[in-house]
């Protein structure tokens, strides 16, 4: 059994069984139909994922490696914030008639802000401190911008990122520690999809700065499952978990703004069951 599915079963199992329901609640998500779309809930899901032992893609059903990159490149690397960049459909309904989401996710990664040492945007802060000062406690970014949320389209739901950087005993690489932070989290329909594309982050950030990867922790404020969810995730936990595969990154390539969505893939990656087709997404 893969680490990631272990971490996913156990954590649908913790939500469903110890919860609070928001059924009866004004809540503002909604289904296509009008319907509110209430949910099951635990405040303070932290994860915790070991790079270094395994690569966290679950596989009770199929995640889509190469496009969940695509669209952490589309954000960290591109720092864009049209969807005519992107090469999948998921941010299509929040843009507008141009393409854009507004000054949300990669336009907020873009801006350059100003530090002892220069003009920086914040990818380009961190992959400089992760360089030239490892360890400091300051090696972040955020995304979520009050000045700017009244022009978001879609406020952040993964909105910083803290990197920390640790000296393994018998090691002479540094190795590479981060933290995501989310405020909310549709378990089913984004939560191994986020961790995936977060973990392939780490690796590219790592390889740029030479570091080992090291631990992915996952922090979510609100996770939750939506009621028409609940029997899906009921069968999705039943199924029988397959080995971690074996995660590649292009090993001809060190620099970050070099990295596409074609330079990942995974040996061995054996899914438990058919892939889950057309969840009702809450809006």
């Amino acid at each position: 059994m893969s680490k990631a599915d272990e971490i996913f079963i156990n954590m649908c199992k913790d939500i469903l069984e110890n919860g609070t329901s928001t059924e009866g609640e004004k809540v503002r998500p909604h289904w296509e139909d009008g319907t509110p779309a209430y949910t099951v809930k635990k405040f303070g899901v932290v994860n915790r994922y070991d790079l270094s032992e395994e690569f966290p893609i679950m596989t009770l059903r199929k995640t889509a490696l190469k496009s969940a990159t695509d669209e952490v490149l589309w954000i960290w690397q591109q720092k864009s914030n049209n969807i005519n960049d992107l090469h999948s459909h998921i941010w299509d309904e929040w843009a507008d008639e141009d393409g854009s989401i507004g000054k949300a996710y990669g336009y907020q990664l873009g801006v350059k802000h100003k530090y002892k040492e220069g003009m920086f945007d914040q990818v380009d802060r961190v992959l400089y401190d992760l360089k030239n000062n490892p360890f400091s406690r300051r090696i972040m970014t955020n995304i979520y911008v009050h000045q700017d949320l009244n022009e978001m389209n879609l406020y952040p739901c993964a909105y910083s990122m803290t990197f920390n950087v640790t000296q393994k005993k018998g090691e002479d690489k540094l190795t590479l520690n981060a933290i995501l932070n989310q405020r909310s989290q549709d378990v089913l329909a984004a939560n191994n999809w986020n961790v995936v594309q977060y973990a392939v982050l780490v690796h590219m950030i790592a390889r740029a700065v030479d570091m080992n990867v090291g631990e992915l922790v996952h922090v979510i404020a609100d996770a939750h499952i939506y009621d028409r969810h609940i029997p899906i995730i009921k069968e999705l936990i039943q199924r029988t978990p397959q080995p971690a595969p074996k995660f590649i990154l292009n090993p001809d390539k060190h620099d970050f703004y070099e990295f596409d969505r074609n330079d990942v893939s995974l040996e061995g990656y054996e899914v438990a069951g058919e892939q889950i087709k057309n969840i009702p997404i809450a809006v």
